[in-house]
């Protein structure tokens, strides 16, 4: 990241603390909702079938930036399914370049490709190591390790989220990250109760030792792109939420942090670290700020 953009970045945070802002700097854009894949975990796909038009995105991006967020995610559904005639992920990133985005970043199931290094992050969801992230997705663990090693130039996140399932993959992933060149860090999130999923969530007990074994791998010098002062604040609950920081929109629908906290009892149960660890940041939390600079200025 520019030093630059990440003054600005400060900035804005700052502001947010002694204004008690609460406008968003994070905006998601789900591109699509079709997805090539039928994962146990998810409820958010193949709903509606939808490929939204280049205009729509562009529309929604450029609004995006005039209400001063300057950091974008690109998601679905599976983000690099896109296209409109014969424009595809990458136009849409540089039409987020064009407008200004400081950060631009999309979110893959990594099975189509992961060639993309127009983009400044890429979030690569994996669910553990081949047999576990096969149970929960599908065949896909080989393919989506060909793609990553095909990835020579993509600065790629692995993206994990910790549900009854996988729940004793998180040393193995790091690992994992470690020994592939070209996966350069690992997050955490924790598996949000979506209607039909329920079973799949952590008690607090599992949730507990899954936090304690995230914070191990971080003094161990593991490349986990969390936030460490965080993950105890998680555990408590208490932190505010909705994040109004982070925004979602789809199609023109607006939600505030996520799609999720619309839905009834959700924003109580919410797995969401990145929500956590904003919602911390602009509360002015001293040791969230330090351990910020520290983590994305290594990561990003």
């Amino acid at each position: 990241m520019k030093f630059s953009y990440l003054t600005k970045l400060g900035v804005f945070g700052l502001k947010s603390v002694l204004f008690k802002w609460e406008k968003p700097i994070l905006g998601t854009v789900i591109v699509t909702d079709f997805c090539n894949l039928d994962c146990k975990h998810c409820a958010v796909n193949n709903i509606n079938k939808v490929m939204h038009s280049f205009e729509t995105i562009s529309f929604e991006m450029q609004k995006f930036y005039d209400e001063g967020i300057r950091i974008l995610f690109l998601s679905g559904g599976e983000t690099m399914l896109w296209k409109d005639g014969n424009k595809d992920i990458k136009d849409l990133i540089a039409k987020g370049r064009e407008i200004g985005f400081y950060l631009i970043n999309i979110v893959t199931n990594g099975t189509v490709h992961l060639n993309i290094p127009e983009a400044d992050l890429v979030f690569l969801s994996l669910d553990g190591m081949k047999d576990v992230h096969n149970k929960i997705r599908g065949d896909v663990f080989d393919g989506i390790m060909k793609n990553v090693r095909k990835a020579n130039n993509t600065n790629i996140c692995v993206f994990t989220a910790i549900n009854k399932v996988n729940q004793k993959e998180i040393s193995s992933l790091c690992e994992l990250v470690r020994s592939e060149p070209n996966l350069n860090s690992i997050s955490f999130n924790f598996h949000t109760p979506y209607r039909l999923t329920e079973h799949l969530c952590l008690n607090t007990d599992e949730r507990r030792a899954a936090v304690q074994e995230i914070k191990e791998m971080i003094k161990k010098g593991y490349p986990v792109f969390n936030l460490p002062s965080t993950l105890d604040i998680f555990l408590k609950n208490t932190w505010k939420r909705p994040c109004r920081q982070c925004v979602v929109s789809e199609n023109g629908e607006r939600f505030d942090c996520g799609r999720c906290s619309v839905i009834p009892g959700l924003c109580e149960n919410c797995g969401y670290l990145f929500a956590v660890e904003f919602s911390t940041l602009f509360s002015g939390n001293i040791r969230a700020i330090f351990d910020m600079f520290r983590v994305y200025t290594r990561f990003v």
